[in-house]
């Protein structure tokens, strides 16, 4: 393969990138993240402190600055919460009768907070459960629901935009305990799901965890979260004059759920191990040369974490998760690479933060964006998670391209390559709250998530479509599958240029005056 000099003119200096040589260090990086020594990165993990140490060493080299609590290490505690299925079961009651559930098959039991050893409880069939005050909607209005489980169905209606139902989906828990429930089943709609519910219950034996800190009044657990397989929706459903294909029907085509109580009680025992662990952030700083802008902070960030190794896979049982996240991890590393070796001094300082725990609940940023170890303000935030480079690099897909002016700036170097950006093709699926950047925009920092995008029914689409469906979180996402190794270079090539140009801009990054999440500035900032 024949590769070509890129150079980026950078005020008086020059910027260059070699793609055949960005490509093999990105690769490089990631066949030692995603190796099976590092078996899987879990959270809390030997494999993870390994990989964080990895990084430091990689921060080091590049000559950041150690921008943690203990070096470039900012320690994360976390509580861990194992299933213990065998002491453990799900039943429906109906008419005095109990029918016992199959785990995994049926209903998987959720351990993302500690759950209350045993409920029983009535259910009440609630729609999306949203609640979204901007355009007056309100699944749970009028319905009493203290002291009950609340049914939901995954999706969002017409007429509400996706950010609002991202959003709202996260205060969900909130606002189900202020009504007085106190535990869900959810039911994912299988035409939206990313992964079959066959192979995503199998996860259910990985630990879950939450941060081992003192809990905010807004952190309150409900005492029960199941997952229900659909196919077997019916069996909650019967009696109720409602049937899980029509309900199916009416979430794929977007329309109002109905609401209604269900004549069925559940009853569930929830055992689990439990212990507590310590992992890691990984935390650089590359200071600004400019006076006056130096302490206005531009984050890149890219979770090091995955899911470790499991008894419930085919193969070697180690998740080494190559595109997730080894390959935003390896990106990272490569931006801080290119900076040092142009000599570029930037305006702004930089933030470099692999955070830990993102496959947990987004738990590590959370950490990070809330207790930060550097000081200044966080100006913008750019989030690297399975950028995805399973093909040629022909679209980008931008979340949050229309939420702040970074979405135009980045448009505009991505164009300058050759490559298109789209919007979110697929809204429903809330990508844009389900990795990192969202707790920094929680803080209210202008953020973008890019990631390889296609044309819709497009051969890329089919090939993303079906990593999705056979390699997503399992062990298949490991350095023997097709990558395209220029495209991802090619991609770095626009983060480099996009970091330079966000860290020298004459003013620091804004939220756009209609976006939604302008609401998260603080008051005065």
């Amino acid at each position: 393969m024949r590769y070509v000099l890129v150079i980026f003119a950078v005020g008086t200096a020059l910027w260059a990138a070699e793609p055949g040589k960005l490509a093999a260090s990105w690769w490089r990086h990631v066949e030692i993240l995603a190796d099976d020594k590092m078996e899987g990165r879990d959270t809390g993990s030997p494999g993870h402190r390994m990989a964080a140490n990895y990084v430091a060493q990689e921060f080091e080299r590049n000559g950041l600055k150690a921008a943690g609590t203990d070096g470039y290490l900012q320690p994360v505690p976390f509580q861990v919460r194992r299933i213990d299925e065998a002491n453990s079961s799900v039943e429906l009651i109906r008419d005095g009768k109990a029918e016992k559930l199959q785990l995994g098959k049926e209903v998987t039991i959720g351990l993302r907070t500690a759950p209350e050893p045993k409920v029983e409880a009535g259910l009440v069939f609630a729609g999306y459960s949203l609640v979204v005050p901007e355009k007056n909607f309100d699944d749970l209005a009028g319905l009493n629901l203290k002291g009950k489980i609340v049914v939901l169905l995954s999706g969002v209606p017409d007429g509400i935009p996706a950010e609002l139902a991202a959003h709202y989906q996260t205060e969900r828990g909130k606002r189900l305990r202020a009504a007085g429930a106190i535990g869900t089943i959810s039911i994912a709609n299988p035409a939206q799901m990313d992964v079959p519910w066959a192979r995503a219950s199998r996860a259910r034996l990985l630990p879950s965890m939450s941060l081992d800190v003192p809990p905010k009044p807004e952190d309150g657990a409900l005492q029960l979260a199941l997952s229900w397989n659909a196919e077997y929706g019916d069996k909650l459903f019967a009696g109720s004059g409602h049937t899980m294909a029509e309900l199916l029907a009416l979430s794929t085509a977007k329309k109002q759920l109905p609401r209604f109580e269900l004549p069925v009680r559940v009853r569930a025992v929830q055992a689990y191990e439990k212990e507590k662990v310590e992992s890691q952030n990984v935390v650089a700083l590359l200071p600004g040369a400019d006076a006056r802008l130096k302490d206005e902070i531009v984050v890149l960030s890219a979770h090091l974490d995955h899911v470790g190794k499991s008894r419930s896979f085919e193969g070697d049982a180690i998740h080494n998760g190559a595109m997730d996240n080894a390959s935003g991890v390896a990106a990272l590393l490569e931006i801080a690479r290119a900076i040092k070796e142009s000599g570029v001094k930037l305006k702004r300082s930089v933030a470099f933060v692999a955070v830990t725990g993102e496959e947990k609940g987004l738990l590590g940023s959370k950490f990070y964006a809330e207790s930060p170890t550097i000081k200044g303000k966080m100006v913008s935030e750019l989030n690297m998670d399975m950028f995805l480079p399973i093909h040629p690099l022909r679209i980008i897909k931008l979340l949050g391209v229309d939420e702040s002016d970074l979405g135009p700036r980045f448009q505009r170097i991505a164009e300058k390559h050759g490559v298109k950006i789209m919007r979110d093709p697929q809204p429903e699926r809330n990508i844009f709250i389900r990795s990192d950047q969202y707790n920094f925009v929680k803080q209210g920092v202008p953020s973008l998530y890019p990631a390889f995008g296609a044309e819709p029914g497009s051969a890329d689409d089919k090939m993303q479509k079906a990593w999705l469906q056979e390699r997503y979180h399992a062990v298949s996402d490991d350095l023997s599958q097709p990558v395209d190794k220029a495209g991802a270079a090619k991609f770095i090539e626009i983060l480099i240029e996009f970091t330079r140009e966000v860290a020298d801009a004459p003013e620091a990054p804004q939220w756009k005056p209609e976006s939604f999440f302008r609401r998260f500035v603080k008051a005065g900032a």
